[in-house]
C-alpha cells in the first residue's frame, strides 16, 4: 500500500514549511534535506505547520505588506532614475569619438614584364640614337 509522505524544512523565520510531496511504498524514504514525515491528502508543497499542528498556506499579513511597500518604492525610485538619466545636458556628455582615418589601398604593381619591356624601349632608342647620329 502507497503512503503519502511529505519532506518538512525550517525557514529562517522558525516556520516549517513542506518543500516536497510524494507517494511511497513500504517505508518511510530517506530525507536528504529536512525531515519526512506522513502526510494527509490535502498537503501541498508551500503550506506552512500551523499552532495546531496541520497544514496551511500562510497568511499575507504584515509581513506580505511590508515586501509589497518596499517594492513599489524601489520600482519608483528606479523610474526616477531613469527619467534623471535620460535628460543630461549636452555639456556632461562625453564627446564622441573622431572616426578613424582610413589607410588608403596599396597601388597595385605593374607586372615586372610590362617594366623590363619599357626599360629595353629606352634603351633601344638610346642605342638607335646614337647609331644614326
Amino acid at each position: 500500500m502507497t503512503q503519502r509522505y511529505a519532506t518538512i524544512i525550517t525557514d529562517d523565520d522558525g516556520r516549517e514549511i513542506v518543500s516536497a510531496v510524494g507517494e511511497f511504498e513500504g517505508a518511510a524514504p530517506q530525507p536528504r534535506l529536512g525531515r519526512v514525515e506522513p502526510a494527509a491528502p490535502g498537503v501541498l508543497i508551500g503550506m506552512v505547520r500551523d499552532v495546531g499542528g496541520g497544514f496551511g498556506f500562510p497568511q499575507s499579513g504584515s509581513g506580505g505588506q511590508a515586501i509589497g511597500l518596499v517594492l513599489a518604492r524601489l520600482k519608483a525610485q528606479a523610474s526616477v532614475a531613469k527619467r534623471a538619466g535620460a535628460a543630461k545636458p549636452a555639456a556632461t556628455e562625453k564627446p564622441k569619438r573622431a572616426k578613424r582615418a582610413r589607410k588608403k589601398p596599396a597601388r597595385s604593381k605593374k607586372p615586372a614584364g610590362s617594366a623590363q619591356k619599357a626599360g629595353r624601349a629606352a634603351g633601344d632608342a638610346v642605342a638607335k640614337a646614337t647609331v644614326d647620329g
